[in-house]
C-alpha cells in the first residue's frame, strides 16, 4: 500500500470466511479452523512517525460463524521480555493493545470498538461522529484471552453478533480498522492507513468482505439485581431518625431487548447506583450552579444519541456546556426542603427515587438514528417529627422525563439533519416553586465537503414553561435570567405571565483537515455564533449557566500531527470571544493564544494567556443591575512527564491578575502516578487555589430607603483538596479500587462596601466604602449605619463560611460470568459543621483539616451488590 500523506490512501478489503471446525479461546490461534484464512499485515504507523513502517509487525485473521465473529492477532515483536503487561481497570487501556473498530452499519460515521491488552483488560467503545466521540460507557459482552510466547503476543477474540449492528442484507460489506500499540515506543500503527491531515476516521475505514447469511440476532438481555445494605453513622439523642445504624435490603431489574437488530430497548426498573464513585466536592461563590459529569451505567449508554449541546465549539467558553438533554436532573436532590422549628427533627430523601425508566435507541440501515428515553420519578416527601407528632411534606412530585432524538444521514453521512424534542410534566404539587410543564426542542444540520475537512453546522431550539404565576415569576427573576435588573432595557417582571417561551442556536463554519504543509503542519479554525434569549429556560432537564447573550468565537490554529525535530507533535492556536446581551450592549471582549507540544522523550508542555479587555457581568450583583468587571490576564501552563514510566507526574498552574491590582487567582495543581507492578496503580493528586477579589464580591442586596443596596466586599478564598486512587487488579475481572478525596473551602469577607456606580471606568468609583462607624458585626450580623447617627439602617448577615468534606469509596468488583457481577462496597462520606473557625481570619487552619478526618461524624455505608445476567 502507499506510504503517502495524500488523502487518497487506496481502501484495503480482507475478505473473510465461514468457520469450519471448533476453536478453544485460549489465545492461542492454533486450531485447523484458522488455517482456511490468511494473515493480513503490513501495518503503517499512524504516530510517531506518521507513514513510516512499525517497528515491529503486525497479523491478523478473521472468521465467523452464525453467532459470533472470531478475530486472531499476532503481535510480533523481537523482544517479548519488554512487552508491557500494566492492568488497570476495565476502559483504562494499559500497556501494549491491539484494537478492531468494526463499522457494521457501514455508515461511515459510527463504529463498534474492542481493545484488548496484553494482560486481558477490556475496552470498549462506542465510536460516533467521524471519529469525533469515543464513548467508552459502551460496555457489551465479548470474550478473549491473550498470550506471549517468543515470537511476541497472540491473542483471541470473540464476539456476538448480538452485540453489533447490521442490515439483513445476505452479503455483508462492513469497515474496519486494526490498530496496535507499543507502549514502550509509544507508537500505534494502523492496518488501513488514514492520514491524521485528514480530520475523519470511520469514513476511512478498510473494509472486511465475505460475511454470508449471518443470522439476524435480537439481543436478549435480563439482569436482576440484589442489595444489601447497612449504614453506620452518629447517634443524635432526642433525633427519632438518626439512631446510628439503617439498614435495607433492595432489588430490581435491568433488561435489554433488540426490537430489531438495529434498534435496542433498554429498561430499568428501581435502579441502583450504590456502587458509583461520588461526585468531587465544589464549591462556587459567583452565583452559577456546578456541572457534574454523569455516572450512572443506564444513562452513560448510548447518551451520544441523545447528545444535543448548544455550543461544542472547540474555541470554548462559559457557555459551551450548555445541553438541551442533562441527564443528572433525573433522579436529583428533592427541589424543596422544608424549613423546622428548633424542637423539630426532619428526615429528608437524599434524592428521588426513579421508579423506572426505558430508553430505545439505534440506527437503521437507511440512516436514521432514533433516541426515545422515558422516565418516571417517584413522589418525595420529607418527614417532621416534632415532640412524637409526624407529619408528611411533599418536596418533590411525581414527575415524568422524556426526550426524543432523530437523525438522518445523507450521503454516506456527509449530509446529516436531525431533530429533538423534552419534556418534563409534574403531577401538581409544589406549584408554586415548579414548572407544572416544561418542554424544549430543536433542529440541528451538518454538512461536510471537499474530503470531509470542511463542514458547517448548526442547531436552533426552543423552549416552553408553564406553571403558576408565582412559580413563572420565579424564573424570571432567577439567576438564569434576573428580568428585574433596573439597566435591562429590554426586559421587565411580569407577575401576571404563566408561561416563558425562549429560543437559541448556534452556527458554525470550519475545517478540520486538508493538504499539509511544512512538516507535516495542518491548519484547522472554526468560527460562529451562538444566541440564547432572555426566556430561554432549559434547567428542568438541560443545563444552562445564563440566558440573554450572543456569543461570537472564532478558534485557528497549526497542528503538526506528524514527527518532526525533537517534537513527536506539537500545536499553536488563536482563540478570540465577543459577547453582547439582546438589548445590544456589548459585554466582553476576550484573547487567547495556547500552545502544545509532545516531545520525543514523550514529555508534553502547554501554556497559554487570555486577556479579557473588556467585561460586563448582568448576573454578579444577582439582579440589581449589571456591573463592569475589571480586565485581567491570566496564564496557564502544565508538564506531563513521560507516562511510560512507572513514576511519572503532571503539574499545572493558573494564574490571573486583574488590571490596577483589582483581583487575583492563583492555583497549581500536583499529582503523582505509581505503577510498582503490573497490577497496581496508585495516584496522588493534590490541588490549592487562592482567590482574591478587592472590592467587587458580592454579599447581599438589602432596601434602603425604597431602594435596593448591592452590598460587596473584598473576599480571600483559599481552596485545598486532595485525591487518592488505588486500583489492583488480581486478574483482569477481579478488581479492588479506592477513591478518596478531603476538601477544604473558606471564603473570608471584608471591607464592606454597596455598589454606587456598577459602570463607571474607574473601578474605585463603582463602589461606596463603609467608613468607620459606619459597620458593626454583632452575633454573625452586620449592621449598618450610614447616616452615622446611631440608628441602624439595614443589615446583612455575615457571609464567611467554611466548607470541609471528605468522601472515600472502597469497592471490591467481580465480573465472575461474563455481564454478571458482585460489588462489594464500602462508603465513607464526612460533611461536618466546621464554622468554629470563621473567627480565625486565616487560610486553611489545621483545625479544619481535622474536621475532615472527624470519624465520629462520618457516615459508613456498607453495600453488597449481586447481579446475574441471562442472555439470549
Amino acid at each position: 500500500m502507499s506510504q503517502t500523506t495524500d488523502t487518497t490512501v487506496a481502501r484495503r478489503s480482507y475478505t473473510t470466511q465461514h468457520i469450519q471446525g471448533n476453536i478453544l479461546l485460549d489465545g492461542i490461534p492454533s486450531e485447523d479452523a484458522w488455517n482456511s484464512v490468511a494473515w493480513t499485515g503490513d501495518f503503517t504507523q499512524w504516530q510517531p512517525n506518521e507513514g513510516k513502517a512499525p517497528h515491529q509487525p503486525t497479523e491478523f485473521k478473521i472468521l465467523y460463524d452464525e453467532k459470533y465473529l472470531y478475530i486472531a492477532y499476532h503481535c510480533i515483536d523481537k523482544y517479548p521480555d519488554s512487552i508491557i503487561k500494566w492492568m488497570d481497570r476495565r476502559d483504562q487501556f494499559p500497556g501494549d493493545w491491539v484494537e478492531i473498530n468494526i463499522d457494521s452499519y457501514h455508515d461511515q460515521r459510527t463504529a463498534f470498538s474492542f481493545t484488548l491488552s496484553v494482560s486481558g483488560v477490556r475496552g470498549d467503545e462506542f465510536v460516533s461522529n467521524n471519529g469525533n466521540n469515543w464513548d467508552a460507557n459502551w460496555n457489551p459482552i465479548w470474550f478473549s484471552k491473550t498470550h506471549i510466547d517468543k515470537t511476541g503476543w497472540t491473542a483471541e477474540v470473540k464476539i456476538p453478533f448480538s452485540q453489533l449492528r447490521y442490515g439483513n442484507e445476505v452479503d455483508k460489506t462492513w469497515g474496519i480498522q486494526v490498530t496496535r500499540r507499543i507502549f514502550r515506543k509509544e507508537e500505534r500503527s494502523c492496518w488501513q492507513y488514514i492520514p491524521q491531515n485528514s480530520g475523519v476516521w470511520v469514513s476511512r475505514f478498510g473494509e472486511l468482505k465475505g460475511l454470508k447469511n449471518i443470522p439476524m440476532h435480537r439481543q436478549v438481555e435480563i439482569a436482576p439485581y440484589v442489595t444489601v445494605q447497612a449504614d453506620k453513622y452518629k447517634k443524635e439523642e432526642g433525633n427519632p431518625f438518626a439512631k446510628g445504624f439503617d439498614r435495607k435490603l433492595t432489588g430490581g431489574v435491568d433488561g435489554k431487548y433488540a426490537v430489531t437488530n438495529d434498534l435496542i430497548l433498554d429498561f430499568t426498573v428501581n435502579p441502583d447506583f450504590g456502587q458509583v464513585e461520588a461526585d468531587p466536592s465544589q464549591v462556587r461563590i459567583d452565583g452559577f450552579q456546578n456541572f457534574f459529569e454523569e455516572r450512572r451505567p443506564f444513562f452513560m449508554e448510548s447518551r451520544n444519541i441523545f447528545d444535543y449541546q448548544l455550543t461544542g465549539s472547540e474555541a470554548g467558553g462559559d457557555y459551551d456546556s450548555d445541553l438541551l438533554f442533562y441527564s443528572r436532573r433525573i433522579g436529583s436532590s428533592p427541589h424543596y426542603t422544608p424549613d423546622i422549628n428548633d424542637n423539630e427533627y426532619l428526615k429528608m430523601p437524599q434524592n428521588t427515587s426513579i421508579l423506572g425508566a426505558a430508553k430505545f435507541s439505534g440506527k437503521t440501515r437507511k440512516g436514521w438514528s432514533i433516541g426515545v428515553l422515558e422516565s418516571i420519578t417517584q413522589k418525595e416527601t420529607a418527614t417532621i417529627d416534632d415532640n412524637g407528632e409526624k407529619r408528611k411534606v411533599l418536596v418533590e412530585p411525581l414527575t415524568s422525563y422524556f426526550v426524543g432524538r432523530l437523525q438522518k444521514d445523507i450521503n454516506g453521512g456527509k449530509t446529516i439533519f436531525g431533530g429533538i424534542i423534552t419534556a418534563v410534566n409534574r403531577d401538581g404539587g409544589l406549584n408554586d416553586l415548579l414548572h407544572r410543564q416544561a418542554y424544549s426542542g430543536g433542529l440541528d444540520f451538518f454538512h461536510t465537503w471537499k474530503n470531509r475537512t470542511w463542514y458547517i453546522r448548526g442547531n436552533m431550539i426552543f423552549s416552553e414553561v408553564q406553571g403558576t404565576q408565582a412559580a413563572i415569576t420565579n424564573t424570571q427573576t432567577a439567576f438564569e435570567h434576573l428580568f428585574q435588573r433596573i439597566d435591562a432595557r429590554n426586559l421587565a417582571v411580569d407577575s401576571n405571565r404563566t408561561s416563558l417561551t425562549g429560543t437559541g442556536g448556534t452556527f458554525r463554519f470550519g475545517k478540520i483537515g486538508g493538504k499539509s504543509g511544512r512538516h507535516g503542519r495542518l491548519f484547522k479554525f472554526e468560527t460562529g455564533v451562538t444566541l440564547r434569549s432572555p426566556e430561554l429556560e432549559l434547567n428542568d432537564i438541560g443545563f444552562m449557566l445564563t440566558a440573554n447573550e450572543i456569543n461570537h468565537f472564532t478558534w485557528a490554529g497549526f497542528h503538526w500531527p506528524k514527527s518532526f525535530l525533537f517534537f513527536r507533535w506539537a500545536r499553536l492556536n488563536y482563540n478570540h470571544w465577543s459577547k453582547w446581551d439582546y438589548s445590544g450592549k456589548f459585554m466582553n471582549q476576550s484573547f487567547n493564544f495556547n500552545s502544545h507540544a509532545s516531545f520525543k522523550n514523550n514529555w508534553q508542555i502547554g501554556t497559554g494567556a487570555t486577556t479579557a479587555v473588556y467585561d460586563v457581568s448582568n448576573n454578579a450583583l444577582r439582579g440589581t443591575t449589571a456591573i463592569r468587571n475589571p480586565g485581567n490576564i491570566s496564564h496557564n501552563a502544565y508538564v506531563n512527564t513521560d507516562y511510560r514510566k512507572k513514576i511519572y507526574a503532571y503539574l499545572s498552574i493558573y494564574n490571573q491578575w486583574g488590571f490596577g491590582n483589582t483581583t487575583r487567582y492563583n492555583g497549581v495543581d500536583l499529582t503523582l502516578y505509581f505503577q510498582p507492578m503490573n497490577s497496581l496503580r496508585l495516584s496522588l493528586a493534590g490541588s490549592y487555589s487562592y482567590n482574591w477579589r478587592r472590592q467587587d464580591q458580592f454579599v447581599d442586596n438589602v432596601t434602603y430607603n425604597n431602594t435596593t443596596r448591592t452590598i460587596v466586599s473584598e473576599v480571600k478564598q483559599h481552596t485545598l483538596r486532595f485525591t487518592a486512587r488505588l486500583t489492583y487488579n488480581i486478574t483482569p475481572d477481579l478488581t479492588i479500587q479506592y477513591y478518596g478525596q478531603p476538601y477544604l473551602n473558606r471564603p473570608v469577607y471584608n471591607h464592606f462596601a454597596y455598589v454606587s456606580n456598577p459602570m463607571a471606568k474607574n473601578y474605585n468609583d463603582r463602589f461606596h466604602p463603609f467608613n468607620n462607624g459606619e459597620v458593626k458585626e454583632v452575633n454573625g450580623v452586620y449592621q449598618v449605619d450610614e447616616q452615622k447617627d446611631g440608628i441602624v439602617d439595614y443589615t446583612f448577615d455575615k457571609p464567611d463560611f467554611n466548607f470541609v468534606q471528605f468522601r472515600s469509596n472502597f469497592v471490591m468488583r467481580w465480573e465472575y460470568k461474563r455481564g454478571s457481577e458482585l460489588y462489594v462496597v464500602w462508603s465513607q462520606s464526612n460533611t461536618p459543621d466546621a464554622d468554629a473557625d470563621l473567627d480565625n481570619n486565616v487560610g486553611i487552619s489545621k483545625s479544619l483539616w481535622t474536621n475532615a478526618f472527624d470519624h465520629n461524624a462520618a457516615r459508613n455505608i456498607f453495600l453488597v451488590k449481586w447481579t446475574y445476567r441471562f442472555l439470549k
